[in-house]
């Protein structure tokens, strides 16, 4: 009882540190949807890059990522090498840029930046914003999933009861300060998710007997888990590696991030928060992998009949003090409400902003609108699947695949016409679903890389048809 005790109480101060610094943050707030949506477009890149991070990495990483590397080993890093060399070159190439083009736009949403300048806008806006709510809400309601089954590991907890607090906690900080409150809290868990994630691994190395002793009895279980060669590609490694590459460059279609580098303070800030959020977020990938190889040698059970998502909160209270053990939950539910709390706004804006302008000038609707959204994303929770990794690696690719490619067009400002826009995004989509859904060949190569080349091929299809045209009209 006195090690739950103290494990609650360590984990409910966490949370009460993190909802104090939203709440602090609307101290700094203006009543305006154009600072509920990008903090007025004002925040520094230390906070950019940290907030990124968070919202990126969440239960993925704490829940998804450790128990990847637990199940396949140490083969898991092509994951983590491919997806980050991906994310860097789209901040390098994209973000930058797509910070310039929304102010010079005025374009507040993604959707608003898809449908700039366009005849018949508002079928791209409502398409869009229909994508973002469906897809963007599942992986929110992923997130929600990743933190209660994390209670119910420490606390025994039903899993609905972890997702309605979750959500509620979101709500509160949502409301207290839009994205500011967001991005504040983002850093705070981000910091949070660095120390808890090292914590864990120096401890797990130090039980486990040395690195060197860890892999002498991953090799034992399994030769397999210590080779860097992943095994059962048909089409070999570099198309297995480029498709992740291909997964990491997705963030180009990914609404609650693309925010954040519309919301920094200047463009020419992007690439300091590019360097700051690259490191962090590969400490924190290769110390998940590092416990997800830890936990298969210390909990070798999960294989049989348990769940290698949850190898991180059973390995915390295997080897930490109750006290640390509350750090770590608080971690793991911090991540997840990194993300959760970044898509509802997202989804919010897409409804309040893009799919109903009505509300868009109106900052109690747009408020009323995210909690509308809370509500959706929370009904999806309640009634989703519980596989955290197969949540969030699709609803990745499904966003990736219908926004990226032209979200990419649209911030070079390429001229993209209507219907060309909508056939984008509705060929993109369809392909990664076909590929992963009805083909399932994801694991050979992830549906990322057919999406955004299908959307991309329906774009230089029709510039080559509207190009013969051109010149048949001429002569």
């Amino acid at each position: 009882m006195a090690s739950q005790l103290s494990i609650a109480v360590t984990f409910i101060a966490f949370l009460a540190l993190i909802i104090f610094v939203g709440i602090y943050s609307a101290t700094h707030k203006q009543n305006t949807t154009a600072d509920y949506l990008l903090a007025s477009r004002g925040v520094n890149p230390w906070l950019t890059a940290l907030s990124a991070m968070s919202t990126g990495q969440s239960g993925l990483l704490f829940l998804g990522q450790v128990g990847f590397a637990y199940k396949i080993g140490i083969s898991s890093i092509w994951l983590v090498i491919g997806w980050a060399i991906g994310d860097y070159i789209a901040w390098w190439f994209f973000f930058k840029r797509l910070r310039q083009v929304s102010e010079e736009t005025s374009s507040d949403t993604v959707s608003a930046l898809l449908a700039q300048n366009t005849s018949g806008a508002r079928w791209i806006s409502i398409v869009s914003g229909v994508i973002i709510i469906a897809f963007l809400g599942s992986y929110a309601a992923s997130q929600l999933v990743a933190g209660s089954k994390a209670l119910n590991v420490v606390f025994g907890w039903d899993y609905y009861l972890g997702i309605v607090l979750g959500t509620i906690i979101v709500i509160i900080y949502c409301f207290s300060g839009g994205v500011r409150a967001e991005i504040w809290t983002d850093a705070a868990q981000g910091i949070i998710m660095i120390g808890s994630l090292l914590l864990l691994l120096t401890v797990a190395i130090a039980n486990g007997g040395g690195v060197a002793e860890l892999l002498t009895k991953l090799a034992a279980i399994d030769p397999k888990l210590v080779s860097l060669s992943p095994t059962n590609l048909p089409l070999g490694f570099i198309p297995f590696l480029f498709g992740w590459i291909v997964a990491g460059f997705g963030v180009v279609g990914q609404p609650h991030i693309l925010t954040r580098a519309m919301a920094i303070d200047s463009p020419d800030n992007v690439n300091q928060a590019l360097y700051i959020k690259t490191v962090c977020g590969l400490v924190n990938s290769f110390c998940a992998i590092g416990v997800g190889l830890a936990a298969r040698v210390l909990l070798p059970g999960l294989m049989d009949g348990g769940d290698p998502e949850l190898a991180l909160p059973y390995l915390a209270q295997e080897l930490l003090p109750s006290i640390f053990v509350g750090l770590m939950l608080a971690g793991v539910f911090a991540a997840t409400m990194s993300t959760a709390d970044s898509q509802i706004l997202c989804c919010s804006a897409a409804l309040t902003q893009d799919i109903f302008p009505n509300f868009a000038n109106s900052y109690k609707l747009v408020k009323l609108g995210t909690l509308t959204v809370a509500m959706i994303v929370l009904s999806i929770a309640l009634a989703g699947d519980d596989n955290v990794f197969l949540l969030v690696t699709f609803s990745w690719s499904a966003l990736a695949s219908a926004l990226g490619p032209l979200l990419i067009l649209r911030v070079w400002q390429l001229p993209v016409s209507t219907s060309v826009a909508l056939s984008m995004m509705g060929v993109g989509i369809t392909a990664a679903m076909t590929w992963s859904l009805i083909f399932k060949w994801s694991s050979i190569v992830y549906e990322v890389l057919p999406g955004m080349a299908a959307s991309t091929l329906v774009y230089l299809v029709a510039r080559f048809m509207n190009a013969n045209s051109f010149l048949d009209r001429k002569r």
